[in-house]
């Protein structure tokens, strides 16, 4: 006689009902908003992050918090709804070899062309463009070095963090001795465990919220040099070529595109060329303007 088949263990009980058509809900209204593909396998992360927001309203399930965002479009949680599904994984001078490439070009640039505008278009909690600050500090040897970064993300919350420059130690753990004592002040008393970034260094950074779906970018011209680095593999290839496209339009003529280490782009060849390591050239035959 055989075995009766061991019973399944007790299916946790959540606090909120969720749905998968509750989850396809999401996946849809996250794609729609910010041009976010969710995988199956982030279920539990949407449930976990989107928990808080229910809890914060004082609602019972998912189904009345999605009902009540598609009732008002201009609605102010769908910022923080959208914020709640952004993933933000950055550290200071991650992929170091962009910014030893990026350091190169700012000293071959011609002093005497006025300012060189830099743009990380994904700046998170500010790692990135702080990173670029201070390679552009080193470069020209100075802290008031003539670069202006613009830092933009969708997330709101991420920017306010940006902004503010301040950090656990352990996030510039990674640095060497030099460029911690020259670009961040350690905290006391209170902020014991804490640094903030140089005040040299937030003047060269102005961050703005900025939606990458968005038909036209008000970023005022173009740029020496882009850095858009792990956000294009949360978007599929039609919506990487739109955001592309838009992103070749800022690029000056011998601009560079800096990109993550997982994301290939030889599907948009007509827009941009490899010159290096994740490192792309406007196509001289793409329209800019």
């Amino acid at each position: 006689m055989s075995a009766s088949p061991l019973p399944h263990p007790p299916v946790e009980q959540r606090e909120f009902a969720f749905t998968d058509r509750d989850f396809r809900r999401v996946c849809q209204m996250i794609r729609n908003r910010a041009g976010i593909a969710l995988a199956p396998g982030k279920r539990d992360m949407v449930y976990g992050r989107l928990s808080r927001r229910l809890r914060a309203l004082g609602l019972a399930k998912f189904s009345q918090y999605l009902d009540m965002l598609e009732s008002d479009p201009d609605s102010d949680e769908w910022q923080s709804f959208t914020n709640a599904l952004t993933t933000n994984l950055t550290a200071f001078f991650r992929e170091p070899h962009h910014f030893e490439h990026l350091q190169t070009q700012l000293r071959q640039l011609d002093s005497g062309r006025g300012t060189i505008r830099l743009w990380s278009c994904a700046a998170s909690t500010g790692e990135e463009p702080y990173s670029m600050a201070i390679t552009a500090c080193e470069a020209f040897g100075s802290l008031t070095p003539p670069v202006r970064i613009l830092a933009t993300d969708i997330d709101t919350q991420v920017l306010a963090t940006a902004s503010r420059g301040i950090y656990p130690l352990e996030r510039i753990a990674g640095l060497d001795d030099g460029l911690r004592r020259r670009y961040f002040q350690r905290g006391t008393g209170p902020n014991e465990g804490r640094c903030r970034a140089h005040p040299a260094l937030q003047a060269l950074v102005e961050f703005r919220p900025l939606n990458l779906l968005e038909e036209r970018y008000d970023v005022g011209g173009t740029f020496a040099a882009i850095f858009c680095r792990n956000v294009m593999i949360y978007f599929d290839k039609p919506t990487q070529r739109a955001i592309l496209s838009r992103l070749v339009r800022h690029m000056e003529p011998d601009g560079l595109l800096y990109t993550g280490h997982s994301e290939n782009y030889l599907h948009a060849a007509d827009l941009i060329q490899p010159c290096g390591r994740t490192l792309y050239r406007r196509n001289p035959r793409a329209v800019a303007g």
